[in-house]
């Protein structure tokens, strides 16, 4: 009888050890789901639409993007963090949902290193400091020393539209004015394509752009002033950094990657990050991803530490800019 006993919990051991690599090996099986933080359009939710198609090809499975926009892309991280951990829910994420909001948002429904894992850092890109030539207030501002000049004339004499409260064009704006000298008028939006909206409207004076905003820029829509990273920018190499501009203490940047429900079994994280990287050896896709960022291909435990001592130097900006939790 003890024997009889002791064999069914062994075989049923074993046969539960066979099913976790069983599930792992037969993944995909069904749709996977790519949730985006952010409006369409947005730097991050093209990344996300590139690589979901890659993988849609790559992996046989429709890969599917939802936006669920809101509170700096924290509704959608929260949404993910509850998904089950079988790699079906994902999150394409930019810095700021994975680095600012859990020091922000008071009833942030996620921890972005306990109840999410990286899977795959993809690309990361500077901002862009523009303006709208076509705005009467700006219409005179012709580089960064005019635009600070502008700034500094009076407290909010500036609106910037960003992507949202807490996000990297908020903070970097407020690094900015820290900087310079001068109080900007912020005004938040739901996502960067929405801001960048607001700007060819002229219902703002200036935005910290994505490297998607180059053709607006190109067509003369736009002016860049600046680029927030401390080398110029492959698109735009008549445009000067900020800190070559006379500010060499700032610098800033974003990067867009995917992450996974916390406890989601390795297997499944190595076959995505797996897809996810030769995606990016893909002509096409590549070409794609480039106009969005640098590949920085980065896989989970890099990109891990990544998000942890960025998150400890956003912690500092907003510090000394005095912003308190909401």
């Amino acid at each position: 009888m003890i024997g009889t006993r002791l064999s069914r919990l062994l075989l049923s051991a074993a046969l539960a050890g066979l099913a976790f690599p069983a599930t792992a090996q037969t993944y995909p099986s069904q749709p996977i789901k790519f949730v985006v933080g952010f409006a369409p359009g947005s730097s991050t939710d093209l990344v996300a639409r590139y690589v979901a198609e890659d993988l849609r090809q790559r992996l046989g499975q429709p890969v599917i993007v939802e936006n669920r926009a809101g509170a700096n892309g924290s509704i959608a991280a929260g949404m993910v963090a509850r998904a089950a951990p079988d790699g079906y829910t994902l999150l394409v994420s930019n810095a700021s949902t994975m680095t600012t909001n859990h020091l922000l948002y008071k009833d942030i429904t996620y921890d972005p290193l306990v109840s999410l894992v990286p899977v795959a850092l993809v690309v990361s890109a500077p901002f862009i400091l523009a303006i709208n030539p076509n705005n009467p207030k700006t219409k005179s501002v012709a580089n960064l020393a005019d635009f600070v000049k502008l700034a500094t004339s009076k407290p909010e004499a500036v609106s910037y539209g960003s992507a949202g409260i807490g996000n990297l064009t908020h903070l970097s704006f407020e690094l900015l004015g820290s900087i310079v000298g001068a109080r900007f008028l912020h005004v938040p939006y739901g996502g960067s394509a929405p801001a960048q909206a607001a700007l060819l409207a002229s219902e703002v004076d200036s935005v910290f752009d994505t490297p998607n905003g180059v053709p607006l820029i190109n067509s003369g829509k736009f002016k860049a002033l600046a680029v927030s990273t401390a080398v110029r920018w492959r698109d735009l190499p008549d445009v000067p950094s900020v800190a070559e501009a006379g500010y060499p203490a700032f610098a800033t940047s974003f990067w867009t990657g995917v992450v996974a429900p916390a406890n989601t079994p390795q297997p499944i994280l190595d076959a995505l990050y797996k897809a996810i990287a030769a995606g990016t050896e893909d002509a096409k896709t590549k070409a794609q991803l480039l106009t969005q960022g640098n590949i920085d291909l980065q896989d989970s435990p890099t990109f891990r530490r990544k998000i942890a001592r960025e998150g400890e130097l956003n912690a500092e900006v907003l510090k000394k800019a005095g912003i308190q939790k909401q």
